[in-house]
């Protein structure tokens, strides 16, 4: 493993928030580059691949196909499939329930304790249902996606870990397979490591641990000790609002490792600051792209957005934006 470069791993935070402003008054692609239904998507740029995951688009209708169809007009061409529009696809019993809050709104405790319990009694029905659900219909969804131009490289199922039965895990493993995905991503957990290390190595599918602003440049020393399929699904922006820091050594240490699943990309200020459009925060997205480019990472880096949408304009709109932002922090002339 090789140390980080000086040059890229240790800057100022004047050297990283004077980049991205620079970064931001870079032109556009046409959107009507994205216009043409014809021509399926490709967002590969110069060996990097730019993904999405189904947050991004939770302002808005959010079934499989939904999520397909939003993709197709981002010209995004691969996605971070959260679990749930996957296994309604699939026929599971998922019912509405009250709706979870944005972070930082205020929520009664009489609201709590009703989206508590409604979750908690999808999770008992899930839970019966995945014991005995077929991955045919995982496997038509793939299918599905992929003859549309898009791969379901990582499936999110936040839940797995020590709480399930091994054969409710051993379940999530075979759905990843089913739809092709290299990896399940989950929230970061000692605990969650020690139990899935051994089935993750088992199925060989890799288990991506997801920061938020609680993590440090050592917080996945312990975890990824517990199994070799055990990795890092680094949110580059909440570890810059969180540590002040740049996420480049981590990428360079663990990416150069294997160890990195994907990247959730976003821009955020420091000091637990707030989500901003590409290029308006202090978080090196534009050198971090560069770096994936020139050391060759073939992990994805995906879309998360997170700041608030204007209210003349949508999920899809937005994330067409952070694309092309992408594209061209990515191009040659960079």
């Amino acid at each position: 493993m090789r140390e980080p470069k000086q040059t890229e791993g240790h800057m100022t935070r004047r050297d990283f928030v004077g980049y991205t402003a620079a970064m931001a008054g870079m032109p556009l692609v046409p959107r009507s580059v994205f216009d043409q239904q014809d021509i399926k998507p490709d967002s590969k740029f110069n060996g990097v691949q730019i993904g999405a995951i189904t947050y991004s688009f939770r302002s808005m209708p959010s079934t499989a196909d939904d999520i397909l169809n939003y993709l197709v007009q981002c010209g995004i061409s691969s996605i971070e499939l959260m679990g749930e529009p996957a296994e309604r696809f699939a026929g599971a019993p998922i019912s509405d329930q009250p709706q979870w809050p944005r972070r930082g709104e205020e929520i009664t405790a009489e609201q709590l304790a009703q989206f508590r319990a409604a979750r908690q009694a999808q999770a008992e029905e899930i839970k019966e249902w995945r014991t005995s659900a077929s991955m045919g219909q995982f496997e038509v969804l793939r299918k599905k996606y992929n003859e549309a131009g898009v791969n379901i490289h990582i499936v999110k199922f936040g839940d797995i870990g020590p709480n399930m039965s091994e054969d409710e895990v051993n379940y999530c493993f075979n759905v990843a397979k089913a739809l092709g995905a290299r990896g399940i991503t989950t929230e970061i957990s000692e605990e969650k490591a020690v139990f899935l290390g051994p089935l993750a190595d088992e199925h060989k599918i890799m288990i991506g641990f997801h920061n938020h602003t609680q993590v440090n440049a050592s917080s996945w020393e312990a975890p990824l000790s517990h199994g070799e399929y055990l990795g890092i699904n680094l949110d580059i922006g909440h570890y810059v609002a969180g540590t002040n820091e740049s996420p480049i050594p981590i990428i360079e240490r663990y990416g150069d490792a294997g160890r990195i699943l994907s990247l959730h990309i976003k821009d955020r200020k420091v000091n637990n600051g707030a989500n901003m459009p590409f290029g308006e925060g202090d978080t090196p997205l534009g050198l971090i792209l560069q770096l994936m480019k020139r050391n060759g990472y073939t992990f994805p880096a995906d879309i998360e957005l997170e700041y608030e949408i204007p209210e003349d304009s949508d999920a899809v709109t937005e994330v067409k934006r952070s694309v092309e932002y992408c594209r061209n922090a990515l191009a040659d002339t960079q």
